[in-house]
């Protein structure tokens, strides 16, 4: 049974499970014809309309989506072996920990004639680089232009790890579980979750190996984000719960601990969970005690001054709408916010105050924070924010009536579509 049988089956026209999902009747006809999939946060919805759970659902219509589709007629591109730089980072990253896997085995005595100097040099020439392209990332408005970058830096780890001693394959370990959690992220920017999933994986095991527990914990929760992004958040606390533990091993001047609660808190807010949300907030907070540097601006980026709007946004998730517009209203006047310093986190604070909008049945709010939302997007081609304008677009099906919501949502559609 295909999705149109599906709905069929269960009394549901084309436009009936459209509005009830706040979608066009055209992308219902998309999805049934698999010319495009249902995106993460449209999918618990229409795994609950259709009465199933996310596995049947998603042999029923396909996996989330995760690259831009191939344009009609074109031969299907080679994923083993393409010049795709996507493809590209994902085999150097597997090849490169296969090989430093490789070399935490070898027996110690086989690298002894080699100098501890010239090992130690090599693997700080990496962690250096690594340092300017986490700069180079959270810089760049267009996260995907840092590709090429990464994909170089990728190449010399590859070509240096071969035939390394054990003797530097700790050290190389710590690079490439540093460049694994880089590269997830810009998987995850692109909404290419199955590839974020994948390098964060691999971050763990390449952290695990070279014994940095700080390193190690922050992979794991950027593993925990991708099940937030999905709403699996059951999957994500536990995640999050490994994560803790890790990075009680850690160093305890650094932030890593604190990020972890305040991730934690997005878990227990998606199951429901007010008081658990709210003391890992306030165990986030606690960051403010620490004497720096207790980040290092690469991996680790975590100083508490997105705190506000991110309990805005738990507060969203909870259904607590005064608590939650006076908490991002505060986020939005911070200057990193109103200067435009940073367009992906005002994309955010702006799509979670048009969802109030939403959830209040007041299209001017919407249509306010909405607009400006989706021109950031535009402007900067973030995942990030695409995803969260596409939880906006399950809200405005009470709005249907309203043609300038109405058009905001066919831009939306469009921005997610392309």
């Amino acid at each position: 049974m295909g999705l149109a049988e599906r709905r069929r089956a269960l009394g549901y026209s084309q436009e009936e499970l459209a509005h009830a999902l706040g979608v066009d009747r055209r992308t219902i006809g998309r999805w049934e014809t698999r010319t495009t999939t249902p995106q993460p946060p449209l999918r618990p919805r229409l795994a609950e309309l259709l009465h199933l759970d996310l596995d049947a659902l998603d042999t029923l219509v396909g996996q989330p989506q995760a690259a831009r589709p191939e344009s009609a007629g074109s031969p299907p591109r080679d994923h083993h072996g393409s010049g795709d730089p996507d493809d590209m980072i994902r085999r150097q990253f597997l090849r490169a920990i296969a090989v430093t896997s490789a070399l935490v085995a070898l027996p110690d005595d086989e690298s002894a004639a080699l100098t501890d100097g010239a090992h130690r040099g090599m693997s700080e020439d990496f962690l250096r680089m690594n340092v300017h392209l986490w700069q180079v990332y959270q810089l760049a408005r267009a996260k995907g232009s840092v590709y090429p970058v990464v994909r170089d830096q990728l190449t010399t780890l590859n070509d240096t790890l071969d035939g390394q001693p054990a003797a530097e394959s700790q050290a190389l370990c710590s690079a490439a579980g540093d460049l694994f959690q880089l590269a997830g992220e810009l998987a995850f920017d692109g909404n290419r979750y199955t590839d974020a999933a994948a390098s964060y994986t691999l971050a763990a095991s390449a952290s695990k190996e070279a014994k940095s527990y700080d390193l190690w914990a922050c992979a794991l929760v950027r593993h925990a984000y991708v099940d937030l992004y999905e709403r699996r958040y059951a999957e994500a606390a536990t995640a999050l719960s490994a994560a803790e533990r890790v990075a009680r091993q850690g160093d305890s001047s650094l932030s890593t601990r604190h990020w972890v609660a305040s991730v934690q808190a997005e878990a227990y807010a998606g199951l429901g969970n007010l008081s658990a949300c709210e003391r890992a907030l306030d165990e986030a907070e606690k960051v403010t005690d620490l004497n720096g540097p207790f980040h290092n601006g690469g991996w680790l980026r975590f100083d508490g001054s997105r705190l506000a709007e991110e309990r805005g946004a738990r507060y969203l998730q909870l259904g607590r709408l005064d608590l939650a517009e006076k908490a991002l209203t505060t986020a939005l006047s911070q200057d990193v916010l109103a200067s435009g310093q940073s367009f992906r986190r005002r994309g955010a604070v702006l799509t979670d105050l048009a969802s109030i909008g939403a959830k209040r049945h007041d299209p001017d709010q919407v249509l306010n924070y909405g607009r400006e939302a989706l021109q950031l997007a535009r402007a900067t081609s973030s995942g990030y924010v695409a995803r969260k304008l596409q939880g906006l677009r399950t809200d405005l099906g009470p709005l249907a009536r309203d043609t300038r919501v109405v058009e905001l949502g066919a831009e939306i559609d469009a921005l997610c579509t392309t």
